[in-house]
């Protein structure tokens, strides 16, 4: 079986694109009815979402969408891929597809992206899924992570080693991928241009004042505010090495009205050890919150 093929039979899909001022946008679409909006981290892509995906396109219109420089998306080399500009990207995709109210679900950067579409567009947000991700100011960084902001090292590893991308099949899970599972996060990010934006998330990280992003990201801090009512999931893998416990009890400090669910034994890549948990939990919060 060749890569390809072992990458499109774990991805059942048939992605559409989207047009963007400096690349195409791909992204799922499929099913009918209330809509569900899941966004990915880094370096994964929608891939991530596929399980998920398949069991609620049953019910739902469910909508994934790979950010721009990740998965089946355009990769511009001279793009900055600041946390504004995704934000940004997803505000242009949804308004193309007159979006007016959905639930989000939302993994790793796909938190500070997903928030910040919500805090531009609360009415629109019916109910929200968290998984292992950030959403407000912190300076936490694992040293694997710092080191790769490293200037000329941070390259070298993540463009032309595929530290990021390549360590994470194995380190963001604690239940050993299948080949091809593996092969599916890592099919999109194949050369030095195509991780570029892989480094540039990594880059982007706002921890201090003089970050690029900082004022982004405190401008989302203070509005989760909003969603202090909202209908909220919470389901959290315990031995995450980089969004720990201290994240799963910022997120529960500021929604005590979520419900929430914690696996000790998942890694970050939550969705890939616990799906069969998961999966149920989310399809049976949006049965109660999903639809208005």
């Amino acid at each position: 079986m060749t890569e390809s093929s072992d990458y499109l039979s774990e991805y059942p899909f048939t992605p559409s694109s989207y047009q963007l001022p400096d690349g195409k946008m791909s992204y799922i679409d499929v099913g009918k009815g209330p809509v569900v909006v899941m966004l990915h981290g880094n370096p994964s892509w929608s891939f991530y979402y596929r399980n998920l995906a398949n069991l609620l396109k049953r019910s739902y219109r469910v909508i994934v969408p790979d950010h721009l420089g990740c998965g089946l998306s355009d990769k511009p080399q001279g793009y900055p891929y600041r946390l504004k500009d995704h934000i940004d990207n997803l505000q242009s995709l949804l308004d193309h597809l007159q979006i007016g109210r959905c639930s989000l679900v939302v993994h790793d950067w796909g938190g500070a992206i997903g928030m910040g579409y919500a805090v531009r567009n609360p009415v629109a947000i019916q109910s929200l899924v968290i998984l292992n991700t950030a959403a407000f100011h912190s300076t936490s960084i694992p040293w694997r992570i710092k080191i790769c902001r490293t200037p000329f090292l941070g390259p070298l590893l993540i463009q032309g080693l595929n530290a990021f991308a390549g360590a994470a099949v194995h380190m963001a899970v604690t239940r050993k991928m299948t080949k091809e599972i593996a092969r599916g996060y890592l099919f999109p990010y194949n050369s030095w241009k195509n991780r570029i934006a892989t480094l540039r998330f990594v880059q982007d990280i706002p921890l201090t004042e003089k970050d690029a992003s900082w004022r982004t990201i405190d401008e989302i801090d203070k509005g989760l505010r909003l969603f202090t009512k909202t209908p909220m999931l919470i389901s959290w893998g315990g031995k995450d090495f980089c969004f720990h416990d201290a994240f799963y009890k910022e997120w529960q400090k500021r929604f005590p009205q979520a419900e929430c669910h914690y696996f000790k034994n998942a890694g970050h890549y939550v969705l890939e050890d616990a799906f069969d948990s998961i999966g149920p939990l989310v399809e049976n919060f949006l049965a109660k919150n999903g639809a208005d």
